[in-house]
């Protein structure tokens, strides 16, 4: 009985489910396509998103079966249903969830089947490969209905499955399931062996707990269903130490065989801060505010002036980038672990640390320690603005206009909450003096900024100097760069970073899933309502068939592209969907 060794599958049909910790990525065919172990930048466990050859099943036995799913209200618990059978007669749901509360170095991966319409075959294949396949399972045996498993170094246990037969390195079962009947099935991989139990009732239970507990209604927002979502997405995507990485994977192109995939399983300072701001700003639930100060000022305490603008989920550097020996997601030219940007000089996150931190003071959340990290950050601002950086795109060396409108914004709302009546003036003064030089330097002839003063390009990113009060609203500075932004880049609803070159929008990379939203609160904060509802929903169209997003949309092909979920997308979803209600 060989193993069915489907996909890859187009981006839109994944799911994902996570603890905090790390993630697992699951496909139509009930496939675990990406799981990495024990924590989100280790090598991964199973890893057949990018060729390997590991994974882990539970699928109708048939090969006749229609796929679909969705999202439990409030979490990230999935549900995996099948319509099989020669005439559609069998219906098979999969209800899947990383257990929570979680520990650093134990994941459980609860999946509970059920014959909706039944009588159901549901055949299982379990294949642990970790360390990007290095090292298969081994040291097989069974005990009171309790496969234990060796992987490397990593402990397996699996119950549930006592049934099993070994196939070489693997396990496969096969479950004949009554109509309404369910069966569970309870993964374990741990760091070391472990000896306590894994009664699947009691894990679901608290993971159903642990979810409603994270995650707001979010009926007071314009999208609830999606609102939530976006909570549950940060969430899970946050670890117990406060670090929220930017996405679960590595190595998804953002266009086929152009050399620009990379490894997001790390804490972006700047994303943070936005997913900061966007739950500061619905108000329903602020432990992921808290875990943003925290982790964030904890940062500024050890770097200071030279806070770098990513770092591990545990605060450490982020290597840098190395190949790893798999095949690759079907246009990605290479597999990486590492990122680049860690030795990068990001100005733009010092201002959003001031925004983060000033929206957790109104919030009436920000300590002594994060007040003090604010005037860190003030002081690096003044030492450091004239500095050429890589900005909020990472890319090359030079004086960005968005990053010095952030800074202003930063320095503006830090002034109004956090700082003395003394500190409020000079930063104020600092503010003043950083927006008139970007005024003499950036201005485009048309009234609005330019990217950088040798770069007469529009961006879509400095739509946020009106958004985050860098200057009011109304400043013919704003409305110009809005109109701008409407007039050059967006095609089809959709919007784009910036023009490349002489190329069609959307020829040279994908529509820039957080600019539309973005462009959605410019013209909220313009009062044009019908036009920013109009391009809300047009943006969070482009979602997959789960609801999550990536990083880029391909207008064209109608397909997602990048790493998956992204963060910041789903942080401006929230905020989005928060401010259009208001």
């Amino acid at each position: 009985m060989g193993v069915l060794h489907s996909g890859p599958h187009a981006l839109r049909e994944y799911a994902v489910v996570a603890d905090g910790e790390r993630a697992v990525l699951l496909g139509p065919d009930g496939d675990c396509a990406w799981m990495c172990f024990p924590s989100w930048d280790s090598p991964a466990a199973f890893d057949a998103l990018v060729g390997g050859s590991g994974g882990y099943w539970v699928r109708p036995e048939t090969e006749w079966r229609v796929w679909g799913g969705h999202y439990e209200e409030r979490s990230l618990i999935w549900r995996s249903r099948w319509i099989a059978g020669d005439h559609g007669g069998v219906v098979v749901e999969c209800r899947e969830a990383l257990a929570r509360p979680a520990s650093p170095d134990r994941a459980v991966l609860l999946r509970r089947v059920t014959a909706v319409e039944g009588p159901a075959r549901v055949r299982v294949d379990l294949d642990v490969r970790t360390a990007f396949g290095a090292h298969t399972m081994d040291d097989l045996r069974e005990s009171d209905g309790v496969w234990h498993a060796r992987s490397g170094d990593v402990h397996i246990r699996w119950t549930g499955a006592g049934e099993s037969k070994p196939e070489g390195e693997r396990l496969t079962l096969v479950i004949d399931l009554k109509h309404g009947e369910s069966h569970d099935l309870v993964l374990e991989l741990a760091g070391r062996e472990q000896t306590g139990p894994l009664n699947a009732s009691e894990l679901w239970a608290a993971t159903e707990t642990a979810w409603l507990k994270s995650v707001p209604a979010c009926d007071d927002t314009i999208a609830p269903r999606e609102a939530q979502l976006a909570y549950a997405v940060l969430t899970g995507l946050t670890a117990s130490t406060g670090a929220m990485v930017a996405a679960a994977t590595t190595s998804l192109p953002e266009r086929a065989e152009a050399g620009r995939n990379y490894d997001y399983r790390y804490a972006w300072i700047r994303d943070q801060c936005y997913a900061g701001q966007a739950v500061a700003a619905h108000g329903g639930c602020l432990d992921l505010l808290d875990s943003a100060v925290g982790f964030i000022s904890e940062r500024i305490a050890a770097d200071g002036h030279r806070l770098r603008p990513v770092y591990t989920a545990t605060g450490a550097r982020v290597p840098e980038e190395r190949a790893v020996d798999l095949p690759g997601y079907p246009g990605a030219d290479r597999v990486v672990v590492g990122n680049r940007a860690s030795e990068q000089f990001q100005l733009d996150v010092f201002g959003e640390v001031l925004l983060l931190f000033a929206a957790a003071q109104r919030a009436g959340r920000l300590g002594g320690t994060a007040a003090q990290a604010a005037r860190t950050a003030v002081e690096a601002i003044a030492e450091r603005r004239n500095e050429p950086e890589a900005g909020v795109w990472e890319t090359e060396d030079r004086q960005w206009t968005h990053s010095r409108l952030i800074c202003v914004a930063g320095l503006r709302a830090a002034g109004d909450t956090i700082a003395t009546a003394a500190e409020r003036l000079e930063w104020h003064r600092l503010a003043n003096t950083i927006l008139a030089e970007a005024t003499r330097t950036s201005l485009r002839p048309s009234g609005g900024w330019r990217r950088a003063p040798d770069d007469d390009r529009t961006d879509a990113a400095l739509l946020l100097a009106g958004i985050r009060g860098a200057l009011p609203p109304h400043d013919p500075r704003v409305t110009a760069t809005l109109r701008s932004v409407r007039e050059s880049l967006v095609r089809e609803g959709f919007v784009y970073r910036y023009r490349i070159g002489d190329r069609p929008l959307g020829e040279a990379e994908g529509a820039f899933s957080l600019a539309g939203f973005l462009l959605a609160l410019a013209e909220r904060q313009q009062g044009r309502t019908t036009e920013a509802l109009r391009c809300f929903e047009r943006i969070r169209s482009a979602c997959g068939t789960s609801g999550l997003f990536t990083e880029e949309y391909d207008v064209e092909q109608r397909q997602l592209r990048a790493n998956l979920p992204q963060a910041f997308v789903h942080a401006l979803l929230l905020e989005s969907a928060t401010r259009l209600a208001r």
